[in-house]
């Protein structure tokens, strides 16, 4: 894939590109009438810098080769724009999205690395992508390899104890191999994140886990490349990138509703859908 050079091309470039992965995962809901449209948004444009951007060090052309980058989606429900991600970064053809919760279809409702090249982790359960993450970084430190593993978690599933477990685990070996990025969107099922469980002071709870730390615009092509393409944050230390988004980003109807965690898009939602985000899904 031909990513084109730093400057505001490639930001625009990098933002059409997220918008595509958006209205494709919108797409894919309003086909299986099932889904959870609103973290597919929240998460569009952290996918397309990893993936899109030339951040992770991956070959479609070889899912499983032993120095590629290692990439988990701990929020597995935003399975319709991780899929739509990979599709799009040629581990299978776009059209196969048509299949997503179809009987027997790969594109199950949560990743399965078992069915699809270029999942590394079956996720979906919350709190469990970050211990993966963890054992994983220790395993490319322990064969003395240098890959890289990147963890996408959402804010809500940091209620699960399992996720500050393995923190402790981070610190402890010095995993700088491991980046955290948090989907902060402040919406979790049903409610939002500071009505439910209280979160704030979140960069700092890190900090205390031994944790470099760093808040950006998770919406921002040029901020996500900038941080992304310069890690770790520091010298033996695991990283955590709070990346602020917004549940339902791009469409009207789903930013910062609640409603839309699970929400699945009308006929009528998804034409307007897809003026908002001035893109077509030609699937």
């Amino acid at each position: 894939m031909e990513i084109p050079p730093a400057g505001p091309g490639r930001a625009t470039w990098l933002k059409h590109k997220a918008n595509w992965l958006r209205l494709s995962a919108m797409t894919m809901n309003h086909h299986a009438h099932l889904g959870h449209t609103g973290g597919d948004l929240s998460s569009a444009d952290i996918l397309a810098i990893l993936f899109l951007g030339g951040i992770l060090n991956i070959d479609p052309a070889q899912p499983r080769w032993p120095q590629r980058d290692r990439f988990i989606l701990s929020k597995g429900h935003g399975a319709a724009a991780y899929y739509s991600t990979l599709a799009a970064r040629g581990y299978f053809p776009v059209e196969q999205l048509r299949t997503y919760m179809d009987p027997l279809s790969m594109l199950n409702g949560h990743p399965d690395r078992n069915k699809l090249p270029g999942v590394e982790a079956n996720t979906g359960p919350l709190g469990h992508g970050l211990p993966i993450a963890v054992g994983a970084a220790l395993a490319c430190r322990m064969r003395k390899e240098s890959w890289r593993v990147f963890v996408l978690t959402g804010d809500g599933e940091l209620q699960e104890g399992s996720n500050w477990e393995a923190a402790m685990t981070a610190q402890h070996y010095g995993l700088d191999n491991l980046t955290m990025i948090v989907d902060r969107n402040r919406i979790q099922q049903g409610d939002f994140t500071e009505n439910t469980i209280r979160m704030e002071p979140l960069a700092e709870r890190f900090r205390a886990f031994g944790f470099a730390v760093e808040e950006i615009d998770g919406h921002s092509s040029a901020a996500l490349y900038n941080r992304l393409s310069h890690l770790p944050i520091e010298p033996g230390k695991p990283s955590c990138i709070l990346a602020n988004t917004i549940k339902g980003k791009g469409v009207s109807f789903a930013e910062n509703q609640p409603a839309w965690h699970h929400g699945v898009p009308t006929s009528e939602q998804l034409a307007l859908a897809a003026k908002e985000l001035g893109v077509e899904v030609a699937w």
